[in-house]
């Protein structure tokens, strides 16, 4: 049986697509926060949560999935180097052990644009995920093939999936707006033109930072952006700031003012050199809202369209692809 994996491994949220071949892939969605057992804080009831993923890295015991500021003095990877982390390989196991399976083939993921570009770190992010894997206290999985492919083209395949989207004549922009960065490429004719592709790093956590930042100028308190981060992943629309409920709609449009331009920025002056602008917009990812209308004002003539669930249309693609 070929059992199939899309693992979005994110730097806020850890998604997953798995399943047999041509079945209903189950989804999971948790949140990017990973550490030693030993650096997570417990329930002031005694009570332990019943979703907690404990898997293993290098042989020490990990909690993975939990809120990444549950962990006591363990710092949260922000860097391009994540994927060498162990957050992420605690995550990795989380994700192989919520897809239930022990022997995957193929598993698919993705890296960001201008890490995709690099050949040697893609491949050395293959040759890591690839083998047999002990995730938890006498559990194993055996991982036999992977693919890794840039970000946003797992979001273009769900849509795909959705629309039945021929890419033969259309020129298309996949913005892929993540956490850490906001990942683009444009598709012509079904060919990935790497010069007008790219990334830019300001992304969906320099937005919280600048609302965090407001917030904190306003009500004279310190305020991390983990606090915002929390109450958007259990949509909320408003937090507690000195005793007193925060609405943070107006400290979000008011960061995405500030922040977006550069963003789209970024691409416009990539597409500059092509000559031509893409005939369709196509925003996927877990920040799609953040920047929807940032993106709109940069293309008035065309529709920005999104796939179903946006959030997890990374991981979904990766899925069709190893279906294919």
């Amino acid at each position: 049986m070929k059992n199939i994996l899309g693992i979005d491994i994110g730097y806020s949220n850890l998604k997953i697509c798995a399943g047999p071949a041509n079945s209903r892939p189950v989804s999971h969605i948790r949140p990017a926060g990973a550490a030693p057992i030993d650096r997570v804080g417990t329930r002031f009831d005694g009570q332990e949560a019943r979703d907690l993923l404990r898997v293993r890295v290098r042989g020490e015991a990990f909690l993975a999935g939990i809120a990444p500021d549950q962990a006591n003095h363990y710092s949260r990877s922000l860097h391009a180097d994540y994927s060498t982390s162990d957050t992420y390989r605690a995550l990795f196991h989380a994700g192989l052990l919520l897809s239930g399976m022990e022997r995957i083939d193929p598993l698919i993921t993705g890296l960001p644009v201008s890490q995709w570009f690099d050949l040697a770190r893609r491949e050395r992010l293959g040759q890591q995920l690839t083998g047999r894997h002990e995730i938890a206290e006498g559990r194993t999985v055996r991982v036999e093939r992977v693919k890794v492919i840039p970000q946003p083209v797992g979001g273009l395949l769900d849509y795909i999936s959705q629309t039945n989207l021929d890419l033969e004549d259309a020129r298309i922009l996949v913005v892929d707006p993540g956490f850490f960065s906001v990942d683009w490429v444009v598709i012509a004719r079904g060919d990935l033109q790497r010069d007008l592709s790219g990334s830019s790093l300001q992304a969906s956590s320099v937005v919280l930072q600048e609302a965090a930042r407001l917030i904190s100028a306003d009500c004279d308190s310190p305020l991390a952006l983990e606090i915002l981060e929390h109450a958007l992943r259990h949509g909320k629309s408003h937090i507690l700031m000195l005793g007193q409920r925060l609405e943070l709609a107006g400290y979000l449009d008011r960061a995405t003012a500030r922040i977006a331009p550069a963003m789209v920025g970024a691409i416009q002056e990539s597409l500059r050199t092509s000559g031509k602008m893409p005939d369709r917009v196509i925003l996927v990812g877990g920040g799609a809202d953040f920047f929807r209308g940032a993106v709109q004002a940069a293309f008035p003539r065309l529709r920005v369209e999104t796939p179903r669930e946006a959030v997890f249309s990374n991981a979904r693609g990766y899925w069709n692809l190893g279906d294919a």
